[in-house]
């Protein structure tokens, strides 16, 4: 096999599409197995500044209603930033290793 600037190029865009791919599952199973394994890992304990005056404050229930919430915004941000990894990810590497393929016959 004859190496040209072209063969490497190829094989360089196809392996970052390969890699960005690899990266947007594994965020992909991160946010799998938070959401469905282990539930509690992304809660924190809530703390009560004495601090405040008693006007102030919000009650536990408002402050763990609020964290709910922002974790599920949160992890919708995660699977929308690992499906565009690997919605991008995947033609990149079919269409450049396709092109090798088609190359070395």
């Amino acid at each position: 096999m004859k190496w040209s600037l072209r063969l490497l190029y190829l094989y360089l865009f196809s392996f970052v599409g390969l890699l960005i791919v690899v990266i947007g599952s594994i965020q992909m199973v991160n946010l799998g197995l938070k959401t469905f394994v282990f539930r509690d890992v992304d809660k924190y304990e809530v703390y009560i500044d004495k601090m405040v005056p008693e006007l102030e404050r919000e009650s536990v229930e408002e402050i763990e209603k609020r964290q709910e919430v922002e974790i599920k915004r949160q992890r919708e941000r995660e699977f929308v930033n690992s499906l565009s990894m690997i919605v991008v990810g995947l033609p990149l590497y079919l269409y450049h290793w396709k092109t090798i393929q088609k190359t070395k016959a």
